[in-house]
């Protein structure tokens, strides 16, 4: 059966009788009119899509969907900046809707069939959001390596590490660096695993049942470049759960960036000065002559606390109804906005690993200090007297402290003292045995930390030859599927020009 168009057209009022108040339009309507320019490209695919589908199904024929071809590319050449959109008529759609019907007449009125505005609206989401998911995979994935690259350069540059920003033990900064570049890496399969969500076509799902229409689903989804289709339509049309996965994997990428930032941030102050940012990503002081402010990494905080927001904002709407618009009213523009933003944090961040540059004699002076090898010494009296290791740790804390208030380092005959204060007994002869020198140097404590994850540099070198082989595949994966929806929606073009009735 072939569809005609109608001969009267009911405009989008329907039982509407009166236009807008003032009101609706600047709180709804302004809201939606907003995100058209984020939605403006995919709309136009998903009615090129409409158009090619309900060709292929045989409900019109190819003079009627040449003749909406034609109109809807010639409005594809407009941009979204200049496009005639009326925040009176609400979501962007319906402005497209009146431009359409102003180029060609009630013929317009074919393209809902057997399709709402909404599942427009659905569609160019989807290709808006899985476009941005690649954009902040890949963005990820470069910071990963960068990270690595650090990490790999600073493998040898010896360090106190810190926690609870006190002395802990000697590491190397590179081994620091890694940790960030593990953490880094398992955003991607995050990433990923939200795009599956924004990788399921909505077309042809009509309003909430389905349509009687019997589109070709699964060829309308190879149209639009989607891997496979809803399998519910309601779900595929009101569902927001995906919107979460997507907003939360972007929040926890910038998370990351914001604890490094704070990290650095410290690490530049004058009671560490042990890094220094790029003089290209810092800020003077008006009033100061003297400062030197690591603005961007304020920047990258300040992001991820505005994304930690945003994400609780959504996630609250997510428990209205499960078909309702208020889901949906403030998505559009917080997820896509959102995950810009953490793209933007992401390159930001990039920036400042790429360009930082660190005091590396002022990092091995902290490495010396002897609180930083109290736990190696604790450990050395466990293996050469056999003594367990809680009494060890209390003897080495004594000699700490001992130490800290005299004002000495620690010695054999200190620990000694220590040993007789903490068990009431002498250290055993066998404590003679206990290399101070190697102690002493926190070069030859890194080069003790072998194991598998450790920072030693055969163990930090391979950690980073395996974590770049993992990035690879997270980068190939993302890199293919935007080739495959590129080629896709190229196609989709090129049929749609061949099919257009040639403008007059």
């Amino acid at each position: 059966m072939t569809i005609q168009p109608p001969t009267g057209y009911l405009g989008t009022d329907g039982r509407i009788s009166s236009g807008p108040a003032p009101e609706l339009v600047a709180a709804g309507y302004a809201l939606e009119i907003s995100d058209a320019p984020a939605l403006h490209d995919g709309l136009l695919i998903a009615d090129l899509a409409h158009v090619i589908g309900l060709l292929d199904s045989g409900l019109i024929d190819t003079d009627i969907a040449g003749r909406l071809l034609r109109a809807l590319l010639d409005m594809g050449d407009i941009p979204a900046e200049d496009f005639p959109y009326d925040v009176t008529l609400g979501d962007a759609y319906n402005s497209r809707e009146r431009e359409l019907e102003r180029r060609i007449g009630t013929m317009s009125g074919v393209i809902h069939l057997g399709r709402t505005r909404r599942e427009a609206g659905r569609i160019a989401f989807r290709l808006a959001l899985r476009e941005r998911l690649e954009a902040l995979a890949l963005a990820v994935a470069r910071l990963t390596r960068t990270l690595g690259d650090r990490a790999e350069d600073w493998s040898d540059t010896v360090w106190a590490d810190v926690t609870y920003l006190q002395l802990a033990q000697p590491s190397t900064f590179g081994h620091y660096l890694a940790a960030f570049a593990e953490e880094s890496a398992r955003h991607l399969p995050r990433l990923r695993a939200a795009h599956g969500w924004a990788d399921v076509s909505p077309a042809g799902s009509g309003g909430v049942a389905g349509t009687r229409m019997g589109m070709d689903r699964q060829g309308l989804a190879q149209i639009l470049g989607f891997t496979t289709v809803g399998r519910n339509t309601r779900d595929t049309m009101w569902t927001i759960d995906g919107l979460l996965d997507a907003m939360a994997a972007a929040t926890q990428t910038a998370i990351t960036c914001s604890r490094l930032a704070e990290d650095l941030q410290i690490f530049a102050s004058a009671g560490f000065g042990i890094v220094t940012v790029d003089a290209s990503l810092c800020r003077a002081s008006v009033l100061m002559p003297q400062k030197r402010n690591p603005y961007a990494l304020s920047v990258i905080r300040a992001g991820a606390s505005t994304l930690i927001g945003r994400l609780t904002g959504t996630a609250s709407t997510a428990r209205t109804p499960s078909a309702a618009t208020d889901n949906w009213l403030h998505s559009y523009g917080e997820v896509l906005s959102s995950l810009e933003l953490s793209t933007r944090l992401v390159d930001l961040t990039d920036a400042v690993v790429r360009t930082l540059s660190i005091d590396s004699e002022r990092m091995l002076v902290s490495a010396a200090d002897q609180q930083a090898i109290a736990t190696d010494l604790a450990d050395e009296l466990v293996l050469t007297t056999g003594m367990d290791y809680r009494s060890a740790y209390r003897v080495v804390g004594r000699a700490v402290a001992a130490a800290l208030e005299s004002g000495s380092i620690i010695s054999p005959e200190s620990l000694d003292a220590a040993c007789r204060e903490v068990t009431g007994d002498a250290l055993p002869n066998s404590s003679e045995a206990i290399n101070w020198a190697s102690l002493r140097d926190p070069r030859q404590l890194v080069a003790t930390r072998t194991e598998t994850g450790g920072c030693g540099r055969d163990s930090l070198a391979a950690e980073l030859a395996s974590l770049r082989d993992i990035v690879d595949e997270q980068q190939g994966w993302f890199e293919a599927r935007r080739a495959h929806e590129q080629e896709c929606l190229g196609a989709l073009r090129t049929r749609a020009n061949n099919l257009a009735t040639p403008s007059i």
